[in-house]
């Protein structure tokens, strides 16, 4: 057949109009013509009937058409007429009548779903042409990588459901992954897979399919902390004059396999001395190790490893007692006869430092080292709670993840703890009362009143006091510290592992060695941007412990342990499990009493949740 035949046919479409029983085109769906009035009626294959004008439909074929579902797709050679059709134009009839043979409803049906799949045809109803050979070769070669691709993709689906992964499937969750870091809201594969696009969800996924192992823990990158040691140059200490404190017996009292030690203790005559590590004659104020820790706030301390504020090798060089002689901003004062902190002094210096855990300092309380020392920061102690600082004992632990062993350990109330403590107290309340003495602008560390002022003596009671507590928080201004029991106190002694301590190093170092301190809207600057970021680190570190624990349940099936009451709710106790100070809910009985111990069994623990669940036993 030839194309000057097609053109001669009298059934040409163009030379029959719309009427009753026509096939006409609505939008992409095919009609029946009902009837003709102002406007036409007409019928969709579902049955229902709709009202149009003739300019919203196109015609197809005049009928008559009985029944829209005779338009069954019909055979023809597409190809052949396609070649045939290469450089023309035609219509719609003309087409139909050259792929099929002859214009019928159906053939014209079917012409209309060759035009709509646009690898041979383009163009509209009256005037079909032929696409180029290259552009359909262009378009087969899409359509059979679309194929591919979509075969690719059912197959990953089906893999990823049963928890056999290849090495490519890794890239496709990375979306997944940025889920359930809470980094984006949308998942394909969450969403084909009919997966809520949660973080909650997501890690559960990520776990199941085989992505994650179970032990991963998010929790630092889904709140946005930094997850690794800055590695920046760090330059050469300058040559200074410093005080000669060597022949002081200092002492950096530390947790077992503290890798940053940077603060110790001395004791001449009747001057205490705190020795810091002299953090601020290194990192100087807007330099790019001071905005690094800056933007950081603070060591990020993990159960499974440490992020520091500072490349690692400001701690070697200046951790005290790492090295034979270290250098260190050194704070000096006395205690009167009310055990007030008095005749301070601050002075950068040489000591030599001697490194002891306080289970070996607890044995040696009463030695001769020692026993000043603590006679001192008792009577300290006393005074701070003479004037209402907050005594609260819960249970504290350590959770570490040493060699692929998650280790838990209650931390016991040692007084060689409370005596470094109270020792570091005294000298960020030295600190505080030297800048305000001198006028030198530092954030100091101030915390409001609680509603009501108690004297807890139980768990229960110690748990509900500390809910009446504001946090504390970073002031340009002086003010009581009231947890602390202390009038004025700023946060001096760990300036390698937070920021504000560094910058109250700056300020003391630059004022006493006959620098300008920063003004204060430098430093009130400073501040707010490292208090944003300060919330971070709490909650990773928060997060993180709590996620290593419900591992350590889930890896102890059955675990079972004592629990103390500590608050009633209308339905629910809540319990704390003292040996892993982990605070839980469970169902509530009658006969249930605050301080009640009672005995806890695992029954299910949900880790992307972060939740578990006991029962009694």
């Amino acid at each position: 057949m030839h194309i000057a035949e097609v053109r001669l046919n009298p059934t040409r479409m163009s030379e029959a109009g719309i009427k009753a029983g026509s096939l006409v085109l609505y939008k992409i769906r095919p009609a029946l013509v009902e009837s003709m009035a102002d406007k036409i009626e007409i019928r969709f294959q579902d049955g229902k009937n709709k009202r149009v004008r003739d300019k919203d439909i196109q015609l197809l074929h005049p009928g008559p058409v009985r029944s829209l579902d005779a338009l069954d797709a019909a055979e023809g050679n597409v190809e052949e007429a396609w070649e045939l059709l290469q450089g023309e134009q035609a219509s719609l009839a003309e087409v139909a009548e050259l792929v099929y043979g002859e214009y019928t409803p159906a053939t014209a049906w079917s012409t209309w779903g060759l035009l709509q799949d646009g690898l041979y045809f383009e163009g509209s109803v009256r005037k079909l042409r032929a696409r180029k050979v290259e552009d359909v070769e262009e378009e087969r070669a899409r359509r059979a990588r679309k194929k591919e691709e979509q075969q690719q993709w059912q197959a990953f689906l089906q893999r990823v459901q049963q928890g056999r992964l290849e090495e490519q499937d890794h890239s496709r969750l990375g979306e997944v992954e940025r889920v359930a870091l809470g980094k984006t809201a949308k998942s394909r594969v969450l969403g084909a897979l009919n997966i809520a696009e949660t973080p909650e969800s997501a890690h559960g996924f990520l776990l199941r399919c085989g992505y994650w192992p179970e032990r991963f823990n998010p929790w630092p990158l889904r709140q946005g902390a930094a997850v690794d040691s800055p590695d920046l140059a760090v330059p050469a200490l300058a040559q200074e004059p410093r005080r000669d404190l060597t022949h002081l017996q200092s002492w950096a009292i530390d947790d077992e396999g503290n890798t940053d030690p940077d603060d110790a203790i001395s004791l001449e005559g009747d001057r205490i001395w705190v020795h810091v590590a002299d953090v601020a004659a290194l990192v100087r104020p807007g330099s790019h190790l001071d905005l690094a820790a800056r933007a950081r706030s603070a060591n990020l301390y993990l159960p499974e490893k440490m992020v520091q504020m500072l490349p690692p090798q400001v701690t070697d060089q200046l951790g005290l007692g790492l090295q034979e002689e270290s250098v260190a901003l050194s704070f000096g004062f006395r205690l009167n006869a009310a055990a007030e902190v008095t005749d301070m002094e601050i002075t950068p210096s040489r000591v030599r430092v001697t490194r002891i855990s306080y289970d070996a300092a607890e044995q040696r309380l009463g030695d001769v080292e020692f026993q000043a020392l603590h006679a001192m920061t008792k009577s300290y102690r006393a005074a701070r709670l003479a004037r209402n600082a907050a005594s609260i004992d819960l249970p504290e632990v350590s959770v570490r993840v040493v060699d692929e062993r998650i280790a838990i350990k209650p931390l016991p109330r040692l007084e060689s703890r409370q005596m470094v403590t109270d020792a570091m107290l005294m000298a960020g309340e030295a600190a505080a009362r030297f800048a305000r003495q001198h006028e030198i602008a530092i954030p100091y560390a101030i915390q409001p009143e609680p509603s009501e002022i108690r004297r807890p003596q139980s768990m229960s009671e110690a748990y509900a006091y500390r809910r009446l507590f504001k946090p504390s928080n970073a002031a340009l201004t002086p003010g009581r510290h009231f947890g602390l029991g202390l009038d004025y106190y700023a946060r001096a002694t760990s300036p390698l592992r937070r920021y504000v301590d560094l910058l109250v190093h700056q300020q003391l170092r630059a004022f006493v060695t006959g620098n300008a301190p920063l003004a204060r809207e430098e430093i009130g600057e400073s501040i707010a941007q490292a208090s944003a970021v300060s919330g971070v680190i709490r909650r990773a570190e928060r997060l993180s412990n709590l996620h290593w624990k419900l591992i350590y349940l889930k890896e102890h099936g059955g675990w079972r342990g004592d629990a103390v009451v500590i608050a009633l709710e209308e339905r629910k106790a809540v319990v704390m499990i003292p040996e892993l100070a982990l605070e839980s809910r469970i169902r509530r009985s009658e006969d249930m009493q605050l301080d009640q111990r009672i005995r806890l069994q695992v029954q299910e623990v949900d880790i992307p949740a972060q939740s578990v669940y006991f029962r009694k036993c």
